[in-house]
């Protein structure tokens, strides 16, 4: 449960350096196709900042709620448009009520629908998607990325939501340098063509990196009455792959246990991996893990699942 102040200050400088070396590159290439390149590097960077400020969110990094907030705020609203607050608050309540139908934002019926019980109740476009969601749900991803910049000016109008002129200063000024830069340095058809992989890309590695941890596990319902360890184990799935998949889910495939201690750093994660494993295996609680590929195919096979009373 220890911080890692060294850990931290080495992966934001790296980081960082490459978020900010992408933005070089994009500026010393200049009107060429080649600036596509710079567009799908960008894409996995930005997903790289959104899992710093996850680990903000989380006060897995700075001592003080003040300092992970200021920090957050430059990091999420000013570094890659995804407003800082309004995402706290809805990762947190996931957090409290993981996969649960009633009250993780998650899995609401909004787009894809998750249960049988929200197949049966559904309407409008989350029916008509429903149908054939599993092979929509990649494609889908394509819009996340502008779907969290909506959601996060949607979110300025919560009147709960602190630091909000700082939030939407940020949020603006992001927006406002994103698409200055862009169409400063190339014509408008190709400014619109790296925008669309940019954020194309981007959607899909956020849900690459988030959905294999829930999707396809136990949804709960008001029936459920689990404690704190059931309750996050075993909506929770871990992804195996070493070091490369580490990096790239940003630690989050040790979920289990980020589940059960959301303030330790990341990189501890994968430590408690085999006290948390053993302590299930003494108890009879399921404690799931496979691998990155076997994960998605999970997810798709429960949405394709759940979308067949619409199939009828």
């Amino acid at each position: 449960m220890e911080r890692r102040p060294g850990y931290y200050a080495a992966r934001i400088a790296v980081v960082g350096g490459l978020f900010a070396g992408g933005w070089v590159a994009f500026a010393l290439i200049g009107d060429s196709w080649w600036q596509l390149a710079v567009a799908v590097f960008l894409a996995v960077m930005f997903g790289q900042v959104a899992l710093l400020a996850h680990d903000l969110a989380h006060g897995q990094v700075f001592r003080t709620r003040r300092a992970s907030a200021t920090a957050g705020l430059l990091v999420g609203n000013l570094g890659i448009g995804l407003g800082y607050g309004w995402w706290q608050d809805k990762h947190t309540r996931h957090h409290a009520n993981p996969n649960h139908e009633d009250h993780d934002p998650d899995v609401s019926p909004d787009v894809l629908i998750w249960s049988v019980r929200q197949a049966e109740a559904s309407s409008g476009l989350a029916r008509f998607i429903g149908r054939r969601q599993a092979f929509l749900f990649f494609p889908l991803l394509t819009l996340e990325g502008v779907n969290l910049h909506v959601s996060s000016v949607r979110g300025l109008r919560r009147p709960t939501l602190r630091n909000r002129w700082a939030e939407a200063l940020l949020l603006f000024a992001h927006f406002a340098l994103y698409l200055g830069g862009i169409l400063a340095m190339l014509p408008v058809g190709k400014a619109v063509v790296f925008m669309i992989v940019h954020q194309a890309l981007f959607g899909v590695y956020l849900g690459c990196v988030f959905a294999p941890n829930h999707k396809g596990m136990p949804v709960l319902t008001a029936g459920d009455r689990l404690d704190f360890l059931r309750r996050q184990v075993l909506t929770s799935r871990n992804v195996t792959g070493g070091l490369l998949v580490d990096t790239a889910l940003g630690g989050l495939n040790h979920q289990i246990e980020h589940h059960l201690f959301p303030s330790m750093p990341s990189v501890n994660l994968r430590r408690a991996r085999p006290l948390v494993r053993e302590h299930c295996a003494a108890l009879g609680v399921n404690y799931t893990e496979c691998g990155l590929l076997a994960s998605w195919g999970q997810a798709l096979r429960h949405l394709h699942a759940v979308g067949e009373p619409l199939r009828r």
